[in-house]
């Protein structure tokens, strides 16, 4: 009995969480390029949260890759991130920073948020707790492991269409 239960506590972890992996503590950080997630760059919208999202991604330049995300409720700016993915040696690294409608910072002046670099694999680059898949060249996923107040997490999928 404890053994199925086990394995439909695993089978129930997965299916939670199943697009998006944990950089583990002490673990090696893998090697990767700018150039093989170029395919970010461009003008994207798409729909969560109740409203419209928006990221806008510059191509490389300077070994980085700018974006900035919005999310408009109700024709009403709820908040914006700023952020880059930008080359850190022979690895990436995905940071990023909050502000309300006013512009103000949700996190202290010199604290930026900073998810290392998992993987490469196929289609998808796995940072900790999110991953970036490219479907087309008109169409993206970005998958985030986000965590409520309460401390459980819950993986949010933002499906975006590439702007014209």
């Amino acid at each position: 009995m404890k053994r199925y239960f086990f394995l439909f506590f695993l089978i129930c972890i997965n299916a939670h969480a199943q697009n998006t992996v944990v950089h583990e503590e002490g673990s090696m950080v893998a090697n990767a390029n700018l150039s093989e997630i170029a395919w970010m760059e461009g003008h994207w919208k798409g729909e969560a949260f109740g409203g419209i999202t928006e990221e806008i991604w510059g191509p490389p330049l300077g070994n980085s890759m700018l974006f900035s995300f919005k999310l408009v409720v109700e024709n009403t700016v709820e908040f914006y991130e700023l952020g880059h993915i930008r080359q850190v040696g022979e690895t990436l690294v995905f940071e990023l920073k909050h502000f309300g409608s006013d512009l103000k910072g949700w996190e202290e002046k010199d604290e930026v948020q900073s998810f290392k670099f998992v993987k490469i694999a196929g289609n998808r680059a796995y940072f900790d707790g999110f991953t970036f898949e490219s479907i087309s060249d008109t169409e993206i996923n970005i998958y985030a492991l986000m965590e409520h107040a309460d401390g459980t997490k819950e993986e949010v999928k933002f499906n975006y269409k590439k702007q014209t």
